[in-house]
């Protein structure tokens, strides 16, 4: 039974630098690299070394507490460098790649006919396994659990976030191809939740074996952690897993192809960049090739995610494993003349602290990184409640983090949530607090000691 949710309490942050709806191509960039950074609670182990061959599938590096999740490489060619930070922690294994993608042919299949073994000994085999995330905890899922239910967020509400159905289009059979698959996972439904503001695409409309709800509201009413708490909450105990939709095509392509494809569409976005649009790029694919001589200034934010819960990258970065999106924007460190206490006409505010709260709500702002002050004392406000749409106590879970009370965590709901469900609370933050890295601690904490 399809439901139909309308989520009140939130956001929506109106930036300008929305992509515009075309794709282009860039030139074969000639290095890529994957991050273990990108995957939460994975302890990374080498599977390939400086001067090995690789092949598109081949696997980089797998978890240390399970050989069996491996990360694969998105193209054929040469590790040449294994990049380390502090203590020797592995931050990338960068791949030059050859000028024709020679792929691992892990043999086309029909997921439908198949059972959920061997669907999964596929996934597993293939490294595509890395795409299906659990909740809680927003880590790769534990191929021997058996989750309640399995969940597609189709939508983004995110600032400049990428437009699903535009990407999609033309994606239906791969698309269905992965549903399958994943149907195959469960012994419950397969959730695929689609913008209630409007019709969906026909690649979602059109989907077998899937229930579709339509979620209507503010930011972060495109967060799956949102629709799965109105549609199927996580007790104690519980394991829901979450694909993203251009993922969900990615395992698709493995049984149609017999291949590991790791071709995305990203939007380009933020008011920083000249032309921004949607590109198709590879996995792991260098920053540079995709935003040199598109931005303006020299003083810019770059973010692979959006503005919110992406991650700070520099030119020489590459694009994120799980991201859809790249968001360049200001840098806030110049100072501004009588900061607070200038009545703010181009200004965005939660609290309507400026006079822009009588605007139309189709105005669009051009905000920076500026915190516009400093951490002070963590005190109740009533804001966190304002923007966040689950019935949990925001601020008491918070604190309960910083004390590492974990009994008390769960009372509060720790299951249920993740950093980018709190994002619009550390946005609207009185206190400066920054919330996403003290929930992501609380979740880490508790997983290594009740798992």
């Amino acid at each position: 039974m399809s439901l139909d949710i309308k989520i009140k309490r939130g956001l929506d942050i109106r930036l300008v630098g929305e992509a515009e709806k075309s794709i282009e191509t860039i030139d074969a960039p000639d290095t890529f690299a994957i991050k273990p950074t990108d995957f939460k609670g994975l302890t990374p182990k080498l599977s390939a070394r400086e001067g090995d061959e690789v092949k598109a599938g081949s696997p980089l590096f797998f978890h240390k507490d399970d050989n069996r999740l491996n990360i694969p490489s998105p193209v054929s060619g040469e590790v040449v460098e294994i990049v380390r930070g502090a203590k020797r922690k592995i931050m990338a294994v960068r791949i030059l790649a050859d000028k024709q993608t020679n792929y691992i042919d892990f043999g086309k299949a029909d997921a439908s006919s198949l059972s959920g073994e061997e669907v999964k000994e596929k996934l597993l085999k293939s490294g595509v396994w890395s795409y299906i995330r659990q909740r809680p905890y927003n880590v790769i899922a534990n191929p021997d659990d058996k989750p309640k239910a399995v969940f597609i967020s189709a939508f983004d509400s995110a600032p400049l976030a990428p437009d699903y159905d535009f990407i999609m289009e033309g994606q239906a059979d791969a698309f269905q191809a992965g549903i399958d698959a994943l149907a195959k996972l469960t012994e419950g439904k397969v959730h695929l939740n689609v913008n209630g503001k409007g019709n969906p695409s026909s690649v979602f409309a059109g989907v077998k074996g899937v229930q579709l709800n339509k979620i209507s509201g503010p930011h972060p009413a495109g967060n799956v952690g949102i629709q799965i708490h109105h549609i199927d909450p996580i007790g104690k105990g519980e394991k829901v897993w979450t694909v993203n939709p251009q993922d969900v095509v990615i395992i698709g392509k493995l049984f149609l192809e017999g291949k590991y494809n790791a071709t995305k569409i990203v939007a380009i976005t933020g008011f920083q960049v000249s032309n921004p649009k949607y590109y198709k790029v590879l996995q792991g694919t260098p920053l540079k090739n995709i935003l040199d001589g598109k931005l303006a200034g020299d003083k810019n934010r770059i973010i692979s995610g959006n503005a919110l819960t992406g991650d700070k990258e520099s030119m020489d970065g590459f694009t994120g494993y799980y991201h859809s999106q790249i968001t360049v924007i200001p840098e806030g460190d110049e100072p501004e003349f009588m900061g607070w206490l200038a009545p703010g006409f181009n200004k965005f505010s939660a609290s309507r602290t400026f006079f822009t709260w009588l605007t139309p709500g189709s105005k669009k702002f051009q905000l920076d990184t500026g915190m516009h002050g400093e951490e002070r004392a963590f005190v109740m406000s009533g804001e966190y409640e304002k923007v966040l749409p689950m019935d949990i106590y925001p601020v008491q879970l918070l604190k309960a983090s910083l004390a590492n009370d974990i009994e008390l965590m769960e009372g509060l709901g720790i299951y249920e949530v993740d950093e980018e469900d709190f994002a619009l609370c550390e946005y609207v933050c009185t206190s400066k607090i920054e919330v996403q890295s003290i929930l992501r601690e609380g979740l880490d904490l508790v997983r290594v000691e009740c798992g």
